[in-house]
């Protein structure tokens, strides 16, 4: 893992600086684990604009991520590290004993030939997945589920990771990349290790292309639109438009949108820092 800069050969390259891949130790995707991916291009099924600034990007296929692990006491051998366009983390394409494959989320210290496990009983190793009443205090994890079963919902994303505090009773708290320590039924599983591809917050694009690549169109800052069109729109000269507001005339920048009364607040001991 590491980032390699560019030659400034053309104004594209001149600040790009990009991943140099050389964990990866295959090139071509698992064929019995691809689905198609659609694009709508922001329109509905009459052909009408609903969502904003999105069109075009590179076809994708995407790749169907086991975010389960529910193959359970089953010794699994890490076959490849390999890139998927749908995601910022690396992923791995697991052997099991009895024939089956499936993907999961690469943990940073994976290798191919490794041999990873999930399920109770299982050794807190990197890639292993059991639940938090098994896992050490103070193990760094990913990969957390929300509900036994539901599969993972926390921690998913290049680079993060989170730390496993306390037990007491049923829940367990953990500690979160936000900086949020919230309660989390002990039952629930996740997967020793932080994520793969952590210098993913370095890369830079070098170019307004390479997010169109992307599928993501160019956006209009408010301030320049209408007054039909934005909140913030109109007025003479460069007017700034007053408080920051979404279309919908929501307070940005600091106005706390969640509702006070959420079922889960009670399970949140301490909120992410701002």
């Amino acid at each position: 893992m590491g980032i390699r800069k560019f030659r400034p050969t053309t104004p594209g390259t001149r600040f790009k600086l990009a991943n140099t891949f050389e964990e990866l130790t295959k090139a071509t995707p698992e064929k019995s684990l691809l689905l198609p991916k659609k694009r709508s291009g922001g329109r509905n099924d009459t052909g009408k604009m609903t969502m904003r600034y999105i069109g075009g990007g590179h076809k994708q296929m995407y790749r169907i991520i086991d975010f389960k692990r529910d193959k359970h006491i089953v010794p699994a051998t890490v076959h490849s590290i390999e890139y998927d366009p749908n995601r910022t983390a690396r992923i791995a394409l697991l052997h099991y004993a009895d024939g089956e494959k499936r993907y999961i989320i690469a943990p940073v210290g994976l290798k191919a030939g490794q041999t990873v496990l999930s399920g109770t009983g299982t050794a807190p190793e990197i890639g292993n997945c059991l639940p938090l009443s098994e896992i050490p205090l103070g193990t760094i994890i990913h990969n957390i589920e929300m509900q036994p079963g539901q599969g993972a919902k926390l921690v998913r994303s290049a680079g993060s990771f989170a730390q496993l505090l306390n037990r007491d009773g049923k829940y367990a708290t953990v500690k979160l990349a936000s900086g949020e320590t919230r309660m989390i039924l002990a039952s629930c599983s996740a997967t020793i290790g932080s994520v793969s591809n952590p210098d993913h917050n370095l890369e830079r694009k070098g170019k307004a292309g390479a997010t169109r690549w992307r599928g993501k169109r160019p956006r209009t800052r408010p301030v320049a639109m209408n007054p039909v069109d934005h909140p913030m729109g109109g007025g003479e000269g460069r007017a700034s438009g007053g408080h920051p507001r979404s279309r919908k005339g929501l307070k940005a920048k600091g106005y706390k949108t969640r509702t006070p009364k959420k079922y889960s607040n009670r399970f949140i001991i301490e909120k992410s820092k701002k």
